[in-house]
């Protein structure tokens, strides 16, 4: 199969490039520099120039190839709004595209935004007042009647592993600049977590197998409690441990504190039940504790 990949030069698009090449794909990867197209090559794939803005790419890249995974997102939280004004209209150029064609078309989302208190499930469907970049969700299965396999892959917020440079280094570096490393209230909000290498798993099995309409989790680690996460930070670091109130928070983590003080315990159990995958690569703390989250 050919895959056009979106992301492909990021944190967990790089990782998709060699699982799909090793499974025996090929992988037209978009990029937007020559440096991206350099590191693609190397990569074994082959580069596609345009960015997530740029629809005529996406809407060729997409006609051109057997199937999409759509795993770029702009992370500017200065303007999340428009991050996701963007997404919308590439998942619409791509979904549209691939009308008729039966072609799988995979996107990517998150597990903020559902109903707390429990363990969310492939099941669940994003609350109405829910992150703008969930409700993208609606936006992709509305393809399926269209003839699209159009699928849902919710990556746990913290995919980590080397390389990482997502929510655990935010939390390194202010526990670093702020001299302790905090949680939130009694730090028993949970986080789920995935290794990069078995989210990279999950998508080609998603890719390969699954159904259209299908919602899968990249969640290895259902939960971990925030204090944990903050535990390991401290030790690391020789820095104190302390819990910080709501107020206390919004000083100290800034834009990450909506995030951090968030519980999103989720499974995977259906995922596992339908594709057959197991994730096997080290737990979030695990991995948390290794020296490359901490090399300077």
């Amino acid at each position: 199969m050919r895959v056009f990949l979106t992301g492909a030069t990021g944190f967990v698009g790089s990782a998709i490039i060699p699982e799909l090449i090793t499974a025996g794909h090929q992988v037209l990867g978009l990029t937007r520099s020559d440096k991206g197209a350099e590191a693609l090559k190397a990569a074994g794939a082959e580069p596609h120039p345009g960015t997530l803005e740029d629809l005529r790419s996406l809407r060729t890249g997409a006609e051109t190839t057997d199937g999409t995974i759509h795993c770029g997102f702009i992370h500017d939280f200065s303007n999340f709004v428009k991050s996701c004004e963007v997404d919308r209209a590439a998942i619409e150029t791509i979904g549209s595209a691939l009308a008729g064609s039966d072609r799988p078309f995979l996107i990517t989302s998150g597990l903020a935004g559902f109903a707390p208190g429990r363990p969310i499930t492939e099941a669940d469907t994003p609350q109405p007042n829910a992150m703008p970049r969930a409700l993208s969700e609606g936006l992709t299965l509305g393809f399926v009647p269209r003839g699209v396999r159009a699928g849902i892959v919710r990556l746990a917020p913290s995919v980590h592993g080397q390389g990482d440079h997502g929510f655990l280094p935010v939390l390194i570096t202010l526990a670093r600049e702020k001299g302790v490393s905090a949680y939130i209230g009694d730090g028993s909000n949970r986080w789920p977590g995935v290794h990069r290498l078995d989210a990279a798993h999950l998508y080609r099995l998603a890719l390969e197998k699954g159904a259209a309409g299908a919602r899968y989790h990249g969640v290895a680690d259902e939960g971990v409690p925030t204090r944990e996460i903050a535990d390991v930070i401290g030790r690391r670091l020789h820095l104190p441990v302390r819990s910080l109130s709501a107020e206390e928070a919004a000083s100290h983590f800034g834009w990450i504190a909506r995030f951090f003080s968030a519980d999103l315990a989720a499974t995977s159990t259906l995922t596992q039940d339908r594709l057959g995958w197991r994730p096997t690569r080290p737990g979030l703390l695990a991995d948390l504790d290794q020296e490359h989250y901490f090399a300077s």
